[in-house]
């Protein structure tokens, strides 16, 4: 959903061309995986996507992304869907020795950046799951970034829904419901995204590994309690992303037998590119854009699994020499608490991936997929709280089962991808230090409205003050 489009009002004859175009792109995609098959074995390169918020002084959301774009004049930055976020990217960087301190550097200079823009527009920045302050009244379309691609989204999500409005109801510690007429709920749910370069022969291993790998990954990472003023899950970005966009599976529809935000229906056989088979067969196309380009750049098919939010999304790309590459979108962790924390979930869940992909023939250790996906959601809705299965084992607190079993196991892959023992250690000791404490982002955040009451403001300015200082959410006092 990053490259813009031209149209945003499309007919008949345009999704019967777009639907030919996306055909014939998946047969180049699968020629070109058959012909990688025994391609070169190289260290996978990295990049990230950081989704931030725009706040005044008070902590309220304030839609100004335009203008602190302009003042940031960065390539490393870009609009999002609401005018109150930013999207903070990195360079690309080659996994190995040094490299976690390399991005450190960059993405603290990108931050820096970025606050000194906003702040000379009278706004702060928050990396944060979701902003508490948020109010329904705020997702607006009036809110909505003034792109062609957004708008077009829109339309196409409410005539799949057939004018439905989108409904929240998700169950936590609290229940909320809220009945919505447009996509920009989706703007309540911001992340961190980790890409991570894989080759064709292995990418279907790599895809079976990060399902497997995200529960624990997640269960340490929940940042989210809060939206609306309920406390729901840990992670609660999960159902709120889940029912914001949907446009398959419900009441009265035929179209779209699978769900466009999804942990997956199954493991993956032989190939990636099973992945964008289904693309093809089973979900309606949401955008047919018109791309004056060769078959070859795969334009349509990127737009088109460009809609499809898998938590662990395959994406095809082509670099700065016009080389074709395949990476993995891990998208299930929210933005925040700070970038060292960011990046000690990076290093865990890569370093338990690459133990995957090298322990077990398929990738899954014998994990049934059901079972992955019910530890994927119990993670998400209880954080440290949740009792997970690892190998088809009996469950376990999620603590115990990742100080004891899996950052040993995270560090052996770290170590098989070339990064520095000091460096692994150091990123998942904060992983440790964060279970031994049992303080993630979504337990602080609940402390801390259990001490001083809910006061959305002051929790906001809080989490923000302890933010800024870049300490570990397991160090922060309330």
């Amino acid at each position: 959903m990053g490259q813009e489009i031209a149209d945003e009002h499309f007919g008949a004859q345009d999704y019967e061309r777009f639907r030919a175009a996306l055909s014939r792109e998946t047969e180049l995609l699968h020629e070109w995986l058959d012909q990688q098959a025994d391609g070169p074995v190289v260290p996978p390169r990295l990049g990230f996507e950081i989704e931030a918020w725009l706040c005044d002084t008070a902590g309220r959301p304030l839609p100004i992304n335009q203008a602190v774009l302009e003042s940031m004049d960065s390539p490393l930055a870009t609009l999002e869907l609401a005018q109150f976020n930013l999207e903070l990217n990195s360079s690309v960087f080659q996994v190995g020795p040094g490299c976690f301190a390399a991005i450190l550097a960059e993405l603290k200079e990108t931050l820096r950046q970025a606050r000194r823009a906003a702040r000379h527009h009278q706004a702060e920045l928050l990396m944060a799951g979701t902003l508490p302050t948020l109010q329904p009244e705020d997702l607006g379309l009036h809110h909505m970034s003034p792109q062609a691609r957004y708008r077009a989204l829109n339309t196409a999500v409410l005539e799949q829904r057939a004018q439905r409005p989108l409904q929240l109801d998700i169950v936590g510690h609290e229940h909320l419901q809220h009945t919505h007429r447009d996509v920009m709920l989706e703007a309540l749910a911001t992340s961190f995204q980790v890409h991570t370069e894989t080759r064709p022969a292995i990418a279907h291993r790599a895809y079976n590994a990060s399902l497997v790998a995200s529960a624990p990954v997640l269960a340490a990472a929940g940042n989210t309690p809060f939206v609306f003023g309920h406390d729901l899950w840990c992670e609660s970005r999960i159902p709120v992303f889940e029912q914001s966009v949907e446009v398959g599976g419900f009441a009265g529809s035929a179209r779209g037998p699978i769900r466009r935000v999804t942990f997956g229906t199954g493991y993956l056989h032989q190939s990636i590119g099973e992945l964008f088979t289904e693309n093809l067969e089973h979900f309606p196309v949401l955008l047919p854009a018109r791309f004056d380009a060769p078959p070859q750049e795969l334009r349509h098919l990127a737009l088109h699994n460009g809609t499809i939010w898998r938590w662990n999304r395959p994406i095809v790309g082509i670099d700065e020499c016009g080389r074709r590459n395949l990476r993995l979108e891990f998208r299930c962790l929210p933005a925040g608490p700070t970038l060292i924390d960011m990046l000690a979930n990076t290093a865990f869940a890569m370093g338990l991936t690459e133990h995957l992909i090298h322990e077990s023939p398929d990738g899954t250790l014998g994990t049934p997929f059901s079972e992955a996906r019910d530890n994927f959601y119990n993670a998400a809705r209880h954080g440290l709280d949740a009792r997970l299965r690892w190998g088809h084992a009996s469950p376990e607190p999620a603590p115990r089962l990742i100080r004891r079993h899996l950052l040993p196991r995270a560090a052996a892959g770290l170590e098989r991808l070339g990064v520095d023992p000091a460096e692994a250690n150091s990123l998942l000791g904060i992983i440790a230090a964060r279970t031994a404490t049992r303080q993630t982002g979504a337990r602080w955040q609940r402390d801390w409205v259990a001490r001083h009451g809910r006061d959305w403001s002051g929790l906001v300015r809080a989490y923000r003050g302890w933010q800024n200082t870049g300490s570990p959410i397991h160090t922060w006092g309330l």
